[in-house]
């Protein structure tokens, strides 16, 4: 069992107990959602995410790395979009910034220079608001987002791994743009199979009314639902209980930061010196970002994580986007390489979500361009990714 000061849920949606930190047959091939990826082609992609630092959850430090390291093999182009901190009953958002230092860090051990910008901080107050009466600079990640997909050589990418709101804003107000120049957004967010009386899932939750609009937005949207239901989990195994149709995972830290590099496991580190939101009050002014990524790591502090369990949930979004899979064995490879190995996919559905959040989807095999994440092999899903990011982040 994790050490008494991680029981603190995902958000407050892993319902009793997180850890760590924290707060599912093979388909044949014409169910299966084909990539954005053009082959052969360096692909721009824009990641929208509430990357905290005292962080929130861990997930959205994890991703970021992977979609650096991932920039990387694939030579993409990478836009970091950060939600502006909302006020919510749940966390008190006062204490935190958005972790641009994280993004520094990284274009530093990785020879980068991915920009970043702040997302909005005015409320929807209908699905279809294009909130034009905003001005800059609240209203830059916005018109940097637009610019991105109007430049582009390709059509680009979108994974949102926090709130909806800025991207569906941007969607709002150009809709033929994301028709014509969006390969494809990768939301995840809500659940897959709630049951009565579960409360929203924190993303939703941020913005349920930019959550219901990403739906309307006229582009491939391949949804991947944080969790089939609420887990009331009181133990490891409860977390370990993996869904179908949901992409999260839980993996033992020692599995992947032991065998990264030095630099990159002080970036994790980093994060973890703060000790998330509990611990904003005793916060370091993190003005060391480049020093500490540059310092022998904290042996104890380490030692102490390595223990711990960490969730991821968009590992499969970021490798599918890519035109890439995951086998059973935990081997990246092109998904036009594999058939019956891949340990998820992506299934054409048709699906609505209300004003409220509320998502009611179901299979449908003529969609082409709205699908949900499956799990292909349960058994094997946590141990493949779990292989598959330390493969990954190796590269940096």
């Amino acid at each position: 069992m994790p050490k008494e000061k991680h029981l603190v849920s995902r958000r407050n949606f892993l319902s009793t107990l997180a850890v760590g930190g924290l707060a599912a047959g093979t388909v044949s091939s014409h169910a299966a959602a084909s990539t954005p990826a053009p082959t052969g082609h360096s692909l721009p992609v824009v990641f929208s995410t509430d990357l905290y630092r005292p962080h929130d959850d861990l997930d959205d430090h994890w991703d970021l790395a992977c979609l650096f390291a991932l920039a990387g093999s694939q030579k993409a182009e990478l836009r970091v979009l950060i939600d502006y901190p909302q006020l919510t009953t749940e966390i008190d958002h006062s204490k935190t910034d958005p972790d641009v230092q994280a993004v520094a860090q990284l274009n530093y051990l990785t020879g980068k220079t991915v920009p970043v910008t702040i997302g909005l901080r005015t409320a929807m107050r209908s699905r279809n608001d294009k909130l034009l009466d905003v001005t800059a600079p609240e209203d830059n990640g916005v018109t940097s987002l637009l610019a991105f997909l109007k430049n582009a050589q390709l059509p680009v990418v979108i994974h949102i791994g926090g709130s909806c709101l800025s991207v569906a804003v941007a969607a709002n107000r150009d809709p033929e743009l994301f028709a014509k120049k969006c390969a494809g957004i990768y939301v995840l967010a809500g659940l897959s199979m709630p049951k009565p009386g579960d409360r929203l899932e924190w993303n939703v939750s941020l913005s349920r009314l930019g959550y219901a609009a990403i739906f309307d937005i006229p582009c491939p949207v391949y949804w991947i639902p944080c969790l089939d239901e609420i887990l009331h989990a009181k133990t490891v195994e409860d977390l370990k209980r993996q869904g179908t149709y949901s992409g999260h995972y839980i993996f033992q830290e020692r599995e992947v930061v032991e065998h990264l590099s030095p630099g990159l496991r002080n970036y994790f580190l980093y994060m973890y010196q703060t000790g998330g939101l509990q611990a904003a009050d005793s916060a370091t002014a993190g003005c060391d970002w480049l020093r500490y990524l540059l310092s022998p790591s904290n042996k104890s502090l380490l030692a102490t994580e390595s223990e711990d369990y960490r969730s991821l949930y968009a590992t499969g979004a970021l490798f599918h986007a890519c035109g890439q899979t995951v086998t059973r064995d935990g081997d990246i490879v092109r998904i036009n390489e594999v058939r019956d190995e891949a340990v998820f996919t992506f299934e054409p559905i048709c699906v609505q979500c209300s004003d409220e959040g509320i998502t009611e989807w179901r299979k449908d095999d003529t969609s082409r361009n709205r699908f949900i994440f499956r799990v292909l092999d349960p058994a094997q899903y946590p141990t493949a990714m779990s292989k598959a990011v330390r493969s990954l982040l190796q590269t940096i």
